[in-house]
Order: C-alpha cells, then structure tokens, then sequence
C-alpha cells in the first residue's frame, strides 16, 4: 500500500511547492518582464492586494500581513519541495489558505479563491498531510539512516 503513494505525494509535494515559490516570486518581481498571468508584479501591488484582504487594518500593519504572508509561502514551498517535516508543513499549508480563502471570500466574493485555486490548495495540502511515507523527501532519507 505504501508504495502505492510513491509518484502521486512527489508530484503532490513538488506541484503545492512550486505554486507558492512562483506566487513569492511574482509579488517579489523575481519573474521576467512580461511574463504571462503575473497577477502582482511588484511588491507594492502585492500590498494594495493585502490591502483589500484586510480593510480594517491601516497601511504599516498590511505591510507585516503581507511580509508575514510571504515569509510562510516561501518557508512551505521550499520546504514541501525538498520534504521536511512534510506532515506538519501540509497542516499549515492547508490552514494558510483556508484563512486566505475565507478572507477572499468574505472581502472580494467567492469567486476570487476559485480563480486562485486556494480552495485546491487548501485540499490539496490536506491531503498530502494524510500520506503515510514521503519518498523522495529528506523525511524519508531521516527515517532510513536511522
């Protein structure tokens, strides 16, 4: 049975990974100039975004959301990517956008986390936190040198 999880959780993991370094990315200006389906581009974008996210808040504490926001996307992306501490890092991924999925929801409608694929994300990250083994993962390469 273990062994029936090995391609599926890599892709998993890798796909879930990649969705939120390329997200970092994009609000970051790392992508090249004119690159398809950049939602942000820059980072003030980024913030006017957040913004809209969490109306109630003033501009200094936006600026924290969304740096906080971003230092946990990149943290799980690469981490997912290379498989540490897998199980726990899909729990916060999964309740990292379920809060911005009940956030786009509330403030923009229920479109706008449909567009996103947060809802996806959310499952997706779910999911992946149920997988018994993670091959190809340094949680894996861990659990075999000991």
């Amino acid at each position: 049975m273990k062994n029936s999880f090995k391609i599926p959780q890599f892709l998993l993991r890798i796909a879930l990974g990649i969705g939120f370094l390329t997200t970092v990315s994009d609000r970051l200006g790392l992508l090249p100039s004119g690159t398809r389906n950049m939602e942000w581009g820059a980072w003030d974008k980024f913030i006017d975004y957040t913004g809209t996210l969490m109306p109630f808040l003033d501009r200094p504490a936006v600026n924290v959301m969304g740096g906080l926001a971003t230092f946990f996307e990149a943290s799980i992306g690469i981490l997912l990517i290379i498989g540490f501490k897998t199980r726990y890092v899909a729990i916060a991924s999964s309740v990292l956008t379920l809060i911005f999925a009940l956030s786009m929801t509330i403030f923009l409608g229920i479109k706008a986390p449909i567009n996103f694929a947060v809802f996806s994300t959310c499952t997706g990250s779910l999911l992946l936190s149920t997988i018994p083994v993670y091959n190809w993962s340094l949680d894996n390469y861990k659990e075999k040198s000991q």
